[in-house]
């Protein structure tokens, strides 16, 4: 599995475009049989609470892309903060399990853990 994070608009699915997958083979739903999860945070954002238990269903998925939600002000609202945190564990425990860990910044994508991926 492979975890990629980066900031809104990024280039986290361009990156995968390149490596040769296609929008239908992405989903937003980590049961769907799809083999790229996009927008972890805004799954988590339902249920922040239940954030680990989605651990074993995501570590069937080749790639995983993640909005960076922890950088900028820290939010009033505790709900926020609580999602904030949620995100953040789950993406410590998925980059610990995951074979690379890939950042995308600009459109450019640097390996934090492992290699690259490749078309």
């Amino acid at each position: 599995m492979v975890l990629i994070l980066g900031g809104l608009g990024a280039g986290k699915k361009s990156y995968l475009r390149s490596l040769g997958f296609a929008d239908a083979q992405m989903s937003n739903d980590p049961d769907a049989d799809a083999p790229v999860l996009f927008a972890l945070e805004e799954t988590v954002k339902h249920d922040p609470a239940s954030a680990e238990a989605l651990l074993p269903k995501l570590m069937k998925k080749r790639f995983i892309l993640c909005r960076e939600v922890g950088s900028g002000v820290i939010p009033m609202d505790v709900k926020e903060c609580e999602w904030r945190e949620a995100v953040g564990r789950l993406c410590c425990a998925l980059a610990e399990h995951a074979d690379a860990v890939v950042r995308i910044t600009a459109g450019i994508p640097i390996a934090l853990k492992g290699e690259l991926p490749c078309a």
